[in-house]
């Protein structure tokens, strides 16, 4: 018989029964016994990822034939194995309640098993559950990465209640099609995503379809913005009250970086554009724009915003931006002075890529460093991307890792540029490809740099150790977080019903034994030795003004090239007071210090002590002429009285948003 008619004879036999005897094989192999056949069926592993399509842009792209290829991809995710429709998972919840028209839209199951087995629904302007699916995916992403920088879980911002007292929040609301109109933004008191559509400009919108609808949600670069806002409220929440011109201006500054470098990241993307570019990402590239549908459709001839280069609107010629270090001096509009912060740091990106990649092009030019006209070769380009995406991975975890390092209050770009610098020093002691000069020389070009120090050198750009005498003050009492420390690390399991809000609590019942033992220890303490804990913890002891809060407590343990790294206790201690506002007519505000304090867990040892004295009047002073200014110029325009009991103010209408005219 030939062996194909055996083979079917064979299949068509029927499948033993249970537990029966499984016949004897070769010669001299006994018959299975009943135990051990049909062999066991072996369960199947939990997944890991979860696979979406979506943009790597935004809808425009895939209607020009250049970038259509690159422009739809497969994004990986985090596996939740309780998402439910919606999507609604750990740490989103996407509701698609459109007030305009007054109806939900049916939420999308990415458990289906035809969206599980086809990577998700294709994107589509015109389905609802794709832009459901978009926005999912982009956040979580976002998520994904602040959480791999940091080495810890993202927590929202909590609802306050009073003082001591504030209610979880374990999912970040979303709204894909909330606002009829030309905006998106975070609202921190709903805690809450909401994205606005709109219809493009009929006459000019560039190459965006004259009248047709452009959808925020859509848009990778706006979702991954808007998150990072959540995100950072959840880390700082400060930072939504403006107390001089940086600080709402970092808060924009920093999600357009989280944007920026999650370009890079995207494989398919980075080769094509590279290619493009024959390696010079100091020309025009999309990796380097943000929303360019959105920016064509509002009338800019180009992308919202660019950190290399601006189009021109009479001549609609794109140009490269010039470093201007007297800029900062004349700019105090947030999303333009967030602009040169933007602008700094990607340039520090640009001149470690082209350090990293000096060698490449020499050899691919025979030590002239002059590429050949045509198309670069495939293998070059392979390389050339592989430099870019380590480079943007290591700067955008350098960035995300310096918010560890900011002062809890009044922060400034000289601050950040700090914070920058020491937190790469911890990691990565010694700088063997310059990260930290390209930093310093992007920033300085700029005219970013903290004030009072004797010079740029790096080392000096560093936060400064505790003195001796805090040292000696503060022997071994940080000791008391390492109990903590190590319950924590028990916290984040698998097993856990809800992990993060495990935490949460964890963390807040903790904070209250701190405060508790911080007030032990200043009443144990001299008049002299408390006066010194004071100067550089940056806060007021003198009586009558004592009252403080720990703000925040987190451990972390951030992951080097050389481990696991080094865990740490991060310790935030926030003073206020109500401060007048003088001849000035700033109007009575509420005036801030403190100091976070930096734990080495192993030794019990104070790394840093990185304070905003409460006790400044050089500060005070500064944060009169700032709310002065901001009521005189384009500040007040925005905020007004800049009303710090409705912080949603401040992202909604700095991003154009009116909460007294608009759903949401």
């Amino acid at each position: 018989m030939p062996a194909s008619a055996q083979r079917k004879k064979t299949l068509k036999k029927p499948h033993p029964a249970k537990g029966a005897p499984r016949p004897a094989g070769r010669a001299g192999e006994p018959a299975s016994t009943p135990s051990n056949w049909p062999p066991r069926a072996v369960e199947p592993s939990q997944p890991t990822r979860r696979l979406l399509r979506g943009y790597a842009f935004d809808p425009q792209l895939s209607t020009e034939l250049e970038s259509v290829a690159i422009n739809e991809i497969v994004y990986e995710v985090p596996w939740e194995p309780k998402l439910e429709p919606g999507p609604r998972g750990d740490y989103l919840d996407v509701i698609d309640y459109d007030p305009a028209s007054g109806g939900f839209y049916q939420p999308v199951d990415l458990n289906d098993r035809a969206l599980l087995a086809q990577s998700g629904l294709a994107p589509s302007e015109a389905n609802p559950q794709s832009h459901q699916q978009m926005v999912y995916a982009v956040a979580m992403r976002t998520i994904e990465h602040f959480e791999r920088a940091l080495g810890r879980r993202v927590l929202w911002s909590p609802h306050v209640k009073g003082a001591d007292e504030a209610d979880y929040v374990g999912q970040l609301r979303v709204y894909p099609h909330a606002l009829r109109q030309q905006n998106a933004f975070y609202d921190p008191q709903r805690k809450a995503l909401l994205f606005g559509y709109f219809p493009a400009a009929d006459t000019d919108p560039g190459r965006v379809y004259p009248g047709g609808t452009v959808f925020t949600c859509l848009s990778q670069d706006i979702v991954a913005h808007e998150t990072t806002h959540a995100i950072l409220d959840g880390v700082h929440p400060s930072l939504l009250y403006p107390s001089n011109p940086d600080t709402l201006a970092f808060h924009e500054a920093f999600a357009d970086l989280v944007a920026l470098f999650q370009h890079f990241s995207l494989p398919g993307v980075l080769r094509h554009q590279i290619a493009r570019a024959r390696g010079d990402l100091r020309t025009r590239n999309l990796l380097a724009e943000l929303a360019v549908q959105f920016g064509q459709a509002t009338g800019r001839y180009g992308a919202l915003r660019s950190a290399i280069g601006r189009v021109d609107p009479k001549t609609r010629a794109w140009t490269r931006l010039e470093p201007d270090p007297a800029a900062l001096m004349r700019t105090q509009e947030p999303h333009e002075r967030g602009a040169i912060l933007v602008a700094a740091v990607f340039d520090a990106f640009l001149r470690i890529y082209e350090r990293r990649t000096v060698d490449l092009l020499r050899i691919a030019t025979g030590g002239s460093g002059v590429l050949p006209a045509g198309a670069l070769h495939p293998d070059l380009v392979e390389r050339l991307a592989d430099e870019a995406a380590k480079a943007a991975g290591h700067l955008l975890t350098i960035c995300v890792r310096a918010l560890d390092y900011c002062p809890p209050v009044d922060l400034t770009f000289g601050d950040y540029l700090r914070a920058l610098i020491t937190a790469d020093i911890q990691v990565v002691p010694q700088d063997r490809l310059g990260y930290r000069v390209a930093i310093v020389e992007a920033f300085r070009a700029r005219g970013i740099y903290p004030k009072g120090l004797r010079s740029l050198a790096v080392d000096n750009l560093a936060w400064d150790r505790p003195s001796a005498a805090v040292r000696a003050l503060l022997r071994e009492r940080p000791l008391v977080l390492r109990p903590y420390a190590n319950e924590y690390a028990y916290l984040d399991n698998r097993d856990a019903a809800d992990p993060r809000r495990d935490i949460f609590e964890h963390l807040s019942k903790w904070r209250g034994e701190l405060h508790a033992a911080v007030q032990r220890l200043l009443l144990s303490l001299d008049e002299q030795q408390r006066n010194v804990l004071a100067e550089n913890m940056g806060l007021d002891l003198r009586p009558g003004h004592a009252a403080f809060e720990v703000r925040s407590l987190q451990f972390t343990r951030k992951a080097s090239p050389a481990g696991p790294g080094v865990p740490q206790g991060l310790v935030s201690i926030v003073q206020e007071r109500a401060a007048a506002g003088g001849a000035s007519g700033a109007g009575s505000f509420m005036f801030r210090g403190g100091c976070t304090i930096v734990v080495d867990l192993r030794s019990g040892d104070i790394d840093y002590v990185i304070r905003k004295n409460a006790r400044s009047d050089t500060r005070l002073e500064a944060e009169r002429a700032f709310r002065v200014q901001s009521r005189a110029g384009l500040a007040g325009m925005y905020f007004g009285a800049l009303d710090e009991t409705d912080p949603s103010r401040q992202l909604a209408q700095l991003h154009g948003f009116n909460p007294e005219t608009d759903h949401g």
